[in-house]
């Protein structure tokens, strides 16, 4: 049997995090607006000789996550090897472009079709969420496996749809949105844990910040759409004051700082990525800005090159 490569994006979630994770958008609906990008997690599957173990091989590569993979997908005869170019909890969704990946490689180790992207994404969620114990929703798995901008609303179902963004606005948002790494790796689940139970406990704060968050994606999704980058970055600065508002733990000096710095310089707006308390922060720079705002963030953070991903999750033979 050959061997399989396949590779999934990471992403920018501009709008409605949170709004994805259950069981708010069962309860209330959620709505998310995110971008994938070319930072990628890869897993490469290789036939395994019959006289190794495959448990020993699987928890050598990546743990919890690879280990409850394999384990729902019966598979016993391939090693895994995974890798990626984005750093460790940086809020760009990726353990679940690893989770996507595994499941595209996985499926089509076991010659399972593999063109259902939205099964691949509620797989991936399904070993992460249910399999590994990690806490999370649904946007980053869907992401990584449509790839491009996506409109995404939660409820007892999820609705994908995709943003057509042209060439031109995915170059601009390319280079006006700029994403850099504080340096600060964070663990989303405890705080995930902590805003879910005030949610749950119907904290007005908490409430308030969601429904207006889950709101302001949609506005975010017309503002993409439409290539309105100036609009997009205020709608951000105004998502990261309900963001930041659900948790003390969400923001961080440095974050503020990276932010703050980002403004001064000729940011329009910009947020923390994923759960934060840590991990990258986005900006968009005015136009004309760009070098400005980029170098005023290099002096906190790591400006992390990047394209828009256009493919999704991919898989090739080696």
């Amino acid at each position: 049997m050959p061997s399989i490569i396949a590779t999934a994006p990471t992403r920018i979630d501009f709008g409605g995090g949170w709004t994805d994770v259950p069981p708010y958008p069962e309860e209330m609906g959620g709505r998310v607006c995110n971008v994938a990008i070319t930072r990628y997690a890869e897993v490469r599957l290789d036939p395994l000789p019959v006289s190794v173990s495959r448990d020993s091989a699987v928890l050598s590569a990546d743990g919890p996550l690879a280990a409850s993979a394999f384990r729902r997908a019966a598979v016993r005869n391939a090693s895994p090897t995974i890798r990626s170019d984005f750093p460790t909890g940086a809020g760009l969704g990726g353990s679940s472009a690893v989770g996507v990946a595994l499941a595209a490689a996985l499926h089509q180790w076991r010659e399972l079709p593999i063109d259902d992207r939205a099964a691949l994404a509620e797989w991936s969620r399904a070993v992460e969420v249910e399999d590994a114990g990690l806490a999370g929703g649904r946007q980053d798995h869907y992401a990584a496996a449509f790839g491009g901008a996506l409109d995404l609303v939660f409820g007892t179902s999820t609705t994908v749809t995709p943003l057509p963004l042209g060439e031109m606005v995915r170059s601009a948002l390319a280079q006006r949105c700029i994403v850099a790494y504080t340096g600060q790796s964070r663990v989303s689940g405890d705080t995930i844990t902590a805003v879910l139970s005030a949610y749950a406990s119907r904290e007005a704060r908490v409430v308030h910040a969601l429904a207006s968050m889950r709101d302001l994606a949609g506005e975010m999704a017309t503002l993409l759409a439409s290539g309105d980058l100036d609009g997009l970055g205020e709608a951000l600065a105004e998502h990261w004051a309900h963001q930041r508002s659900l948790h003390p733990s969400i923001s961080t000096e440095r974050i503020e700082a990276v932010l703050s710095a980002a403004v001064a310089a000729g940011a329009i707006g910009g947020k923390a990525l994923g759960a934060s308390g840590g991990g990258c922060v986005a900006v968009i720079a005015a136009s004309g800005q760009e070098e400005a705002v980029r170098d005023a963030m290099s002096a906190l953070a790591l400006p992390l090159a990047y394209a828009i991903d256009t493919k999704g999750v991919t898989v090739r033979a080696a």
